[in-house]
């Protein structure tokens, strides 16, 4: 990969990878950190990357390492946790949009995952169990698994109201 298809991927791949971390996340900082961190690590492998692979090259390092912020700061939580419930949204919810991220937020991490690749990037099978890590069956699983579930939660006439 050439210095030019590093600067073109980054101008083509960027927003998407931020949108795709920051949908997964919900934070806006971390977020930018993983496009980040993301883009350093193409950088250091500039010469092993192919360039027709560099989205998915990306998309797969930014997943991973998000998760592993994620998990470094839940066990960091977790140590300072004081056990008490903190109420995080209001009564009414007057926009669909935050029913369905919310609906979303109630998702295994993989299934949500998965549907945002799919449904939000428009990634193939294949493409997302190679960002993933599953297999193609397992993709068609947990994706079906999660619109089963979103739907549920959807059609509950308190959640909407």
């Amino acid at each position: 990969m050439t210095v030019d298809a590093y600067n073109k991927a980054v101008e083509e791949y960027a927003d998407n990878l931020y949108r795709f971390v920051l949908k997964n996340c919900r934070d806006e900082a971390l977020a930018q950190d993983v496009v980040q961190e993301s883009f350093e690590k193409l950088w250091m492998k500039l010469d092993d990357v192919d360039g027709t692979k560099v989205k998915s090259y990306l998309f797969t390092t930014g997943y991973h390492t998000m998760l592993d912020i994620l998990r470094k700061n839940r066990r960091i939580t977790e140590l300072g946790e004081n056990g008490e419930n903190v109420p995080r949204h209001s009564d009414q919810y007057t926009d669909l949009g935050e029913v369905l991220q919310d609906a979303l937020n109630l998702l295994p991490e993989v299934q949500r995952t998965v549907i945002l690749l799919r449904d939000y990037e428009g990634y193939s099978y294949e493409e997302i169990g190679h960002i993933a890590g599953l297999t193609e069956s397992q993709v068609k699983v947990y994706i079906y698994r999660g619109r089963v579930s979103l739907k549920k939660y959807l059609v509950r006439m308190e959640n909407i109201i």
